[in-house]
């Protein structure tokens, strides 16, 4: 039985509009080597300029973090070969970073776990190499991205955990509008670095999996390498210090190289770029961006509207549905909908049709707001179903056409004669006439019921209602529909 240490280096990538150092677009997918200058291909005699909006990003990443911002931090140089960076060293931060000391909880699948945050630094990143069969291809329109690290201390034990930290971290920098966090673009992506080794006798020897592109892979990948040092030791060998890569299509980690220390990599400060002293307004703008963060907020959404915990954290998985959801809600109680009774159907309606219309249109949820459903749409039909002017059959067809006709429900509903049908006397109509059509069915209603067979004279019932409903295209009051037929059968 050995303990397991845990430790992520997770990189993401600043949504500023130029790169850390110099002007230059950043902008996935554009055509490679488009997007340089003389700075980021580091021409001799050019000098760096630092990006004060990817400095802001950092600094509010680090402070939801529970970081804490020195009085001052500079740069540094990093000495090391980079095939996809030309000037052969890396602008970073080590001796001051950003964030330094933080500390975050991770929460949910039965985990709970405070992680200590180490810091948060700011560098630029590499560029990009595309191997094409005996060639490689080098893009540096990636080179000086601004790029954030944040290194946490080995306090993670499993690969649920580790993903559990990606995917919370992941929520943390979308919601602050810093990162657009798709791993399969490389905007976030992670370096894992796992030790084990007996109960008490603390750190074993670290292995670092390098560039995960998924938290699948970061779980997958850990909970490989935990087993496959399990089994060195076990057999009385070493584990080797090394960085090795995860192999998707073998699932298997496998090695690339030995484990620079820090010593190799011969830091000292960046002499072209001056020490960075944050101001009392650069502050203030930092913890003005800090927002209620995901955690929090289902945990709010849980007290607050009486959720479930698994629909509080669908609705909370992107700041825009959870900030559209809340504005429906208060739509919907100043319409006179009841607070437990509007939190509940804006959440159902939203987590099942409304999020099944944008997928079938391929639309992301975080797109709501764009959408033609204006939550005040959204609680205006709510509410008309929750007082019976609609059914909910005809309410699924009445939010489609939102979408489609960009209307209001009230007109849609008008237009279409959908109004829910309340008059015992015209529904009774309707029953009579199902009732004709279907004499056999109502015998055999009747016999089950005298004989006392209550689940069968119920489930013949249920089909005649279906039938009167059908009969008066959704229009008729369930519950009107169910007293007379009770009466009748």
């Amino acid at each position: 039985m050995y303990q397991s240490f845990i430790g992520l280096e997770v990189h993401i990538h600043l949504l500023t509009k130029t790169k850390v150092f110099c002007g230059c677009k950043q902008n996935f997918g554009d055509g490679p080597n488009t997007n340089v200058c003389p700075v980021c291909l580091g021409y001799p005699g050019v000098l760096p300029a630092l990006n004060v909006e990817a400095m802001r990003m950092g600094c509010t990443v680090a402070r939801a973090l529970g970081c804490t911002i020195p009085p001052k931090t500079w740069f540094d140089r990093k000495q090391y070969f980079y095939p996809d960076m030309t000037k052969n060293y890396q602008i970073s931060q080590f001796h001051q970073p950003l964030g330094q000391d933080g500390l975050v909880t991770i929460e949910g699948r039965g985990i709970q776990k405070t992680v200590r945050i180490k810091e948060c630094h700011l560098e630029e990143d590499a560029g990009k190499m595309i191997h094409a069969g005996t060639a490689s291809l080098l893009d540096y329109n990636r080179a000086g991205y601004a790029l954030l690290e944040i290194v946490t201390e080995p306090d993670m034990e499993s690969g649920e955990e580790a993903e559990l930290f990606i995917r919370q971290l992941r929520r943390t920098v979308r919601y602050l509008g810093v990162c657009d966090g798709n791993m399969e673009e490389g905007s976030l992506r992670a370096d894992a670095n796992v030790s084990i080794n007996t109960p008490g006798a603390g750190l074993g020897r670290k292995v670092e999996i390098k560039n995960l592109n998924s938290s699948r892979f970061v779980k997958l990948g850990l909970n490989y390498e935990i087993k496959r040092q399990a089994g060195l030791l076990d057999e009385g060998k070493m584990v080797v210090q090394e960085t090795r890569l995860w192999n998707e299509n073998r699932d298997q980690t496998e090695p690339m190289r030995t484990k620079e220390n820090a010593q190799d990599y011969r830091y000292f400060p960046e002499p072209d770029l001056p020490v960075f002293v944050p101001d009392a307004a650069f502050l203030r703008r930092v913890e003005e961006g800090v927002c209620e963060l995901p955690l929090a907020r289902v945990k709010r959404f849980i007290a607050e509207y009486g959720l479930g915990e698994e629909n509080a954290d669908a609705l909370c998985d992107e700041k825009a549905f959870a900030d559209y959801y809340e504005d429906a809600v208060v739509k919907a109680l100043a319409e006179g909908l009841a607070k437990p009774e509007a939190a509940a159907k804006v959440a159902n309606l939203l987590l099942g049709d409304v999020k099944h219309i944008l997928a079938k249109a391929g639309a992301d949820p975080a797109t709501i707001g764009d959408t033609k459903l204006t939550p005040a749409r959204l609680a205006s039909l709510v509410v008309m179903t929750a007082q019976g002017a609609v059914s909910a059959k005809n309410a699924k067809q009445v939010l489609a056409a939102v979408f489609d006709e960009d209307k209001d429900p009230p007109a849609i509903i008008k237009e279409r004669g959908w109004e829910q049908m309340t008059d015992p006397a015209q529904i009774g109509e309707a029953v009579d006439g199902v009732l004709a059509a279907e004499a056999a069915t109502l015998a055999d209603a009747r016999s089950a019921k005298a004989a006392g067979n209550e689940k069968r004279a119920k489930t013949l019932t249920a089909y005649l209602a279906g039938k009167v409903i059908a009969a008066t295209g959704g229009r008729a009051d369930p519950g009107v529909v169910g007293r007379l037929l009770g009466e009748r059968v």
